[in-house]
């Protein structure tokens, strides 16, 4: 009843409306103008957004290998990530801006290790560009779990945990997905046990007795995958296509104004070796996110490079 009394309010409101610009004395141009000024003051209160959907007209690939168009269900999936990644407002926005301080770190170094660029975009969906810690415990921006880091020479202690190392994480994950890619034959399958494991993918495989990711049957997370890693893809590539705009000094920068210092003893102290360096113990931590305590030992014949912010 309410909601009805609502309605003929409003629909009264309108009627006066009308009567009153049919009864004044001005030209038609002016009162049409006058309704026109009143509906966009009615407008702006209104949420100021356009939901559209996303148009599927292209060849969508990942490491070059395409995603199969002919195959409705996997279309269907990546329309669905599209729309999920392009309405997740913050969270894509904050990605965007995030790419532009890591990838340029990451780049090279799958170019100089052999992996497909579009690699940098599982650390995306891994983990945000965030040193990020899973339920589970997987840590970093690649989610590595303790075991895996380790078996990939990653250094991890009560001081150290170097799955926070952009530099060398982003190369244990290279070694990682070759390892992948060699077993299963295509980079499509390699990202999918990446995120899986390598051994219940096999597992998988022979079980559903398939060789495609696309042509095979997982769980939420791992179905909807690759097709979450193609969506941002496209949408890191080029944002404005899809609602993003961002100013240029709307990134953030590679923080690349360091010197390396290495460091062959001990430090007791981290707050006051930062101190002695110029620098604060926040920045050390921000520069340095691979040390997580307040103290670094360094034993015999080892070594730390640190970097210390100009």
């Amino acid at each position: 009843m309410q909601r009805f009394n609502s309605v003929l309010v409003s629909t009264a409101a309108l009627v006066s409306l009308m009567l009153l610009y049919s009864s004044t004395s001005e030209p038609v141009e002016e009162q049409k103008q006058l309704l026109t000024e009143e509906e966009t003051a009615l407008a702006d209160n209104r949420l100021p957004q356009v939901i559209k959907s996303v148009s599927l007209d292209k060849v969508y690939d990942f490491a070059g290998e395409a995603l199969p168009l002919n195959n409705f269900d996997a279309v269907e999936r990546l329309d669905r990530e599209l729309l999920v990644n392009s309405y997740w407002h913050s969270s894509t926005v904050l990605n965007i801006k995030n790419s532009r301080r890591f990838f340029p770190i990451m780049e090279p170094i799958l170019a100089e290790e052999g992996v497909p660029d579009d690699f940098k975009y599982v650390a995306v969906i891994e983990s945000n560009l965030r040193n990020a810690t899973s339920p589970a415990g997987a840590k970093g921006l690649w989610q590595f779990m303790k075991g895996s880091a380790t078996g990939f020479g990653l250094k991890i202690t009560s001081e150290v945990d170097e799955r926070y190392h952009v530099e060398k994480s982003t190369r244990a994950a290279c070694q990682l997905i070759k390892r992948y890619h060699k077993r299963f034959g295509n980079w499509t399958d390699a990202v999918a046990a990446y995120n899986i494991g390598e051994t219940r993918f096999a597992r998988e495989r022979e079980r559903q007795k398939m060789s495609s990711y696309y042509d095979m049957n997982f769980g939420s997370e791992t179905g909807r995958y690759v097709f979450r890693i193609l969506a941002v893809k496209e949408i890191l590539s080029a944002p404005q296509d899809f609602g993003f705009y961002l100013e240029d000094e709307d990134y953030y920068e590679p923080m690349s104004d360091y010197r390396i210092l290495k460091v062959e003893k001990s430090i007791p102290n981290l707050g006051q070796f930062a101190q002695e360096k110029g620098t604060t113990y926040r920045m050390l931590k921000v520069y340095n996110p691979w040390l997580i305590a307040s103290s670094l030992t360094v034993r015999a014949g080892q070594s730390y490079d640190l970097k210390l912010p100009s």
